[in-house]
């Protein structure tokens, strides 16, 4: 084939006119998009907002204890609440075994 031939076909194969264009869905992803982008730039904001200036431990109050016996009493955190579940009674407890209905499966 020679050149002219090539050109003539490549005339006659065209791709169709809405090929590379982007449409109405482009755009309402792309709107959607930027919406999304500003509402999560809004929301970081107001969290940014609650924080501490700084987290220094100077800011944070020291306890100082009265007596030295107060440092070897300090307890893990939740061991207060594990002493309350211990000393729960159970909600769910087994079937008692009744002594009347054992003897008289037995006989």
């Amino acid at each position: 084939m020679t050149t002219a031939g090539l050109l003539v076909t490549a005339a006659q194969e065209q791709l169709p006119e809405d090929v590379g264009k982007s449409g109405p869905f482009g755009l309402l992803l792309v709107l959607l998009l930027l919406v999304a982008i500003l509402l999560l730039g809004r929301s970081m904001g107001k969290h940014l907002k609650r924080l501490p200036r700084s987290f220094d431990a100077q800011d944070a109050p020291v306890v100082v204890p009265d007596d030295a016996s107060e440092l070897f009493e300090q307890r893990r955190p939740g061991e207060d609440l594990l002493d309350t579940l211990r000393q729960a009674p159970l909600a769910i407890e087994a079937p008692r075994a009744d002594p009347d209905e054992g003897s008289a499966t037995t006989r």
